[in-house]
C-alpha cells in the first residue's frame, strides 16, 4: 500500500508525522506512507523544515491520501493551480482529512452534502464552503473520512489500516503507539470512534 500524506507550508506537525508514524508500522507488510508536498521543502507552523518524500502529484497514484491541516490551508484552498495538482478519486482511493484539511476536501468537491469533522478554528471556513460540521472527532462516509482535532490523527491512520489491512492490524498499530498503562483504553476509544465508519462498509 502506498499512502500520500499531503503536507503544505505552515503544516501542523502532529497531523502529518503522527499519521505517518502509525501507518509505517505496517512497513513489514509492504506499506509506505510518504510526506507529499508541492515544493521540495516545506516549513511547519512551528518552523520545522522537512524535505518531501514525494511530489504533490503522487496523490494521484496512492492507494490512500490523508490531508493534514496548517496555518496556510485557506491559501491553498483558494489557489486554483494548487488544487488542480491534487487529483483524487474516492471510487479508487481512501481519502481522509483532518482539521483545516477538511476545507481542501470540500473545495475539491469530495464532501458534498455529507456531514464532516474539523477543528474549532476551521469550523467557520468549512461551513462557509457549504459543509455541515458535526461535533465529533471522526466520521466516515464510504471511502471519505474527516477528523477534528490535532490528536485525532491516530483515528485517521487507524481507519486506513482497518479498511485496507483489517481491524486487528489497526488495533496492533494503535497499541504500539498508545501510552503505557493506557494501551487498552486508548485502543478501545480509537476503535469506537472509527467503528461506525467501518460498519458502513461491512
Amino acid at each position: 500500500m502506498q499512502i500520500a500524506i499531503l503536507t503544505f507550508d505552515g503544516f501542523n506537525e502532529l497531523d502529518s508525522f503522527v499519521a505517518a508514524g502509525i501507518l509505517n508500522r505496517l512497513r513489514s507488510r509492504g506499506w509506505e506512507a510518504h510526506i507529499a508536498a508541492p515544493t521540495p521543502e516545506v516549513r511547519s507552523m512551528n518552523g520545522v523544515v522537512v524535505q518531501r518524500q514525494k511530489p504533490l502529484e503522487f496523490a494521484r497514484e496512492a492507494d490512500a491520501v490523508l490531508i493534514g491541516s496548517g496555518i496556510r490551508t485557506r491559501e491553498v484552498a483558494a489557489d486554483p493551480e494548487m488544487l488542480a495538482r491534487i487529483a483524487l478519486d474516492p471510487a479508487r482511493q481512501l481519502l481522509g482529512a483532518q482539521c483545516s484539511g477538511t476545507l481542501l476536501l470540500a473545495r475539491l468537491g469530495l464532501i458534498g452534502g455529507l456531514p464532516a469533522c474539523t477543528d474549532l478554528t476551521s469550523k467557520p471556513w468549512v461551513i462557509e464552503a457549504g459543509v455541515e460540521v458535526i461535533d465529533a472527532p471522526f466520521v466516515a462516509h464510504g471511502n471519505v473520512a474527516t477528523a477534528g482535532g490535532c490528536l485525532a490523527s491516530p483515528y485517521l491512520a487507524a481507519w486506513v489500516i482497518a479498511r485496507l489491512a483489517g481491524q486487528d492490524a489497526a488495533r496492533e498499530a494503535l497499541h504500539y503507539v498508545a501510552p503505557v498503562g493506557e494501551k487498552d483504553s486508548f485502543v478501545a476509544r480509537a476503535m469506537a470512534a472509527i467503528g461506525p465508519g467501518l460498519l458502513a462498509e461491512a
